[in-house]
């Protein structure tokens, strides 16, 4: 084994997992303000703005990973911190573009920001009829687990992502071609769902869905029978 694979570093530890986790919950805890006027042409505007985001996506994230070695690997959060937060401003203002930032809660940037990353962590929290979306409201508990499904799924890709810090420059240039993608597809998610209708139910979705208790049928049946042997004897004949 050579020295450079020594220092390889190892499967991303619960830490990680846990700062992964409660970073996806820093970001869509807080929805930021938008600039943009409504357009008399969303979707082309929303275009533009998808377009500009991606291109600072991917200088932002190119530039992170261009430290080499151990140094590259210690740039792997912020540069998701740092994706994140140019992407969650893009999905503001393309709400604002297409004149419904009133309507996007942290329901919606989730969906935004990570539905193309972990779709299965959306299965109980939307709901999809027709052309129409519709969100159940999440409690902090049912946020928590659902970053929770997505950190595994970001972890997993982060991986990838941090070995390639190893490969100066060649890593950069991938790195930032991916982060150019991930922002298109965030901005695809974004202008379906603005583009078309979407709503969120009253109610807090379900913190989990668990089988009804049943009785215990022998205590159950014990009592009954006993209680009809007292019935039985009080009215019967002396």
């Amino acid at each position: 084994m050579t020295e450079g694979n020594k220092q390889l570093p190892a499967v991303i530890g619960a830490d990680e997992h846990s700062r992964i986790t409660q970073a996806i919950l820093d970001f869509v805890s807080q929805i930021p303000n938008s600039k943009v006027d409504t357009s008399s042409d969303p979707e082309a505007e929303a275009r533009k703005l998808a377009n500009r985001a991606a291109q600072r996506a991917a200088l932002t994230a190119g530039s992170l990973a261009l430290p080499p070695g151990p140094l590259g690997w210690l740039t792997v959060l912020p540069e998701l911190i740092a994706i994140w937060k140019i992407q969650a401003q893009m999905v503001s203002d393309i709400a604002a573009a297409y004149g419904k930032h009133a309507a996007l809660g942290r329901e919606q940037m989730l969906w935004c920001l990570f539905r193309h990353t972990a779709a299965q962590a959306f299965r109980d929290l939307v709901v999809r009829m027709g052309d129409r979306l519709l969100f159940r409201r999440m409690s902090y508990a049912v946020a928590e687990r659902v970053a929770k499904r997505i950190g595994v799924k970001v972890t997993q890709r982060t991986v990838g992502k941090g070995l390639s810090r190893w490969l100066p420059v060649v890593g950069a240039l991938g790195v930032g071609a991916y982060a150019y993608y991930d922002t298109g597809q965030v901005a695809s998610t974004a202008i379906a769902m603005f583009g078309g209708d979407f709503d969120t139910e009253a109610g807090d979705a379900p913190e989990a869905t668990l089988p009804k208790e049943r009785p215990k049928r022998g205590v159950v049946h014990t009592v009954g029978r006993v209680a009809r042997k007292v019935v039985k004897r009080e009215h019967s004949p002396e």
